[in-house]
């Protein structure tokens, strides 16, 4: 009998896995049953369902399962991009009602030199200039979205270039240069170098004295990338901006993009002036 029980044991405890696997697939499989035959999709409980059921479905090897997950993903993302639609039409006549047009299709919308992303699973958004973004993941509130894009209205779109900017530029090219024991070809410097001794010249004694968030002067990235760009729109602007190499352009260390017009665009890595 010691030998049957050892036997019967080394089933059980290879078994058991198996049998977790399949319940819980089983559980994930009634809920989607349920939601696929509903009279109208439910795109986020779908999205929900789906997650557990790509889950589950992963710890057991079954070609009807995976073609029934298959079937039911390619419906999510349905109802999910048909939830996207309704509310970004909703968002459109909100602006439309401002006399703001609105271009684009779900998930990005395109506001002047703005564009707004839906990630509509997560049931937020978010701004952007061109590759950087100008707000945090907000709630997908029509009335918070507009909140959020009257300030960058001020902070980006009605931004001015202060008089100061390509002299505060000029000089922190020529501070980087001056670190450097043998001058780049062609007086090129990285252009991240440069802003960032741009935010070194901006503080003042109070900072170096004692250093801290209190005292640090800010110069936000996207606010150095609107002025760069309003800066490079003038007539015969007195610098040059290197191209990125690929290897370049997927470092935000070591280029930035800068905005043509809401979409439109190039990766830069360098600057050099006159």
């Amino acid at each position: 009998m010691e030998d049957t029980l050892s036997y019967l044991l080394a089933a059980k405890a290879d078994l058991e896995p198996q049998f977790k696997a399949l319940r819980t697939v089983m559980s994930a499989l009634n809920m989607t049953v349920r939601l696929s035959g509903a009279d109208k999709a439910d795109a986020l409980p779908m999205q929900r369902a789906l997650t557990k059921l790509e889950t589950a479905a992963a710890e057991v090897e079954n070609d009807v399962l995976e073609t029934a997950v298959a079937a039911f993903t390619a419906d999510t993302q349905t109802a999910l991009n048909n939830l996207a639609f309704d509310f970004a039409g909703d968002l459109r006549a909100e602006f439309e009602t401002r006399g703001i047009h609105v271009d684009g299709r779900p998930p990005t919308l395109i506001i002047g030199i703005l564009t707004f992303k839906i990630d509509i699973g997560a049931r937020k958004g978010q701004w952007f200039y061109g590759k950087d973004p100008l707000t945090k993941p907000i709630p997908l509130s029509i009335a918070g979205i507009l909140k959020a894009y009257d300030r960058q209205v001020k902070r980006i779109i009605d931004r001015t270039l202060a008089d100061n900017f390509l002299p505060n530029l000029r000089q922190a090219w020529e501070d980087c240069l001056k670190k450097r024991k043998q001058r780049p070809s062609g007086g090129r410097i990285n252009l991240i170098e440069v802003y960032s001794q741009m935010i070194l010249n901006l503080q003042n004694v109070r900072f170096w004295n004692q250093p801290s968030r209190r005292t640090f002067k800010d110069y936000e990235r996207d606010l150095f990338v609107r002025d760069l760009a309003l800066a490079n729109e003038q007539s015969n602007p007195p610098f040059r901006l290197g191209v990125a190499t690929k290897s370049q352009a997927d470092q935000a260390s070591r280029s930035l993009w800068l905005p043509f017009d809401a979409v439109k665009g190039e990766y830069y890595s360098d600057i050099t002036f006159d």
